[in-house]
């Protein structure tokens, strides 16, 4: 996955700690067989975003943590690639989502997280209509150039 190599230092700062190997094209394997294997199990609903124009992959969105019962709620996750950025293709993509899990999977809730300094996606999930709720505090372990946050 090319976008995610060319990324990463974009990424980095955003993300859970990457695996040695991340942007392999056999880590790329290995999470297309995990997502479909999710997906078999109703668990996480994984998406790859791509420019209507061109077929250019532009990042990924999840619906995760995906639980039935009184809760019919999920999660959102996503990224998106450093040149495509501020461009919209993430709250496109975010709307899109939040069809997905309250149209077709009828969820009641849905929730999404983030570091209160990313300030681009707290503007996404504000634009799609979500509202602070509160600071989950150590909810996320990111390592960024070796420092744990």
């Amino acid at each position: 996955m090319e976008i995610r190599q060319v990324s990463q230092t974009f990424l980095v700062p955003w993300e859970p700690t990457w695996p040695s190997d991340a942007a392999t094209p056999a880590a790329f394997h290995r999470r297309l067989k995990k997502f479909h294997a999710e997906w078999r199990e109703a668990s996480i609903y994984a998406f790859f975003i791509f420019d209507k124009q061109d077929d250019t992959l532009l990042g990924g969105i999840t619906l995760s943590n995906v639980r039935r019962g009184v809760s019919q709620s999920g999660s959102i996750g996503y990224w998106i690639g450093q040149p495509h950025a501020r461009n919209g293709y993430m709250s496109e993509a975010v709307q899109l989502m939040l069809s997905f899990a309250f149209e077709t999977l009828r969820l009641h809730r849905v929730e999404a997280a983030c570091l209160p300094s990313n300030e681009a996606s707290r503007d996404v999930l504000t634009k799609a209509g979500f509202t602070q709720e509160g600071l989950a505090r150590q909810y996320l372990k990111l390592t960024v150039n070796g420092e744990t946050m």
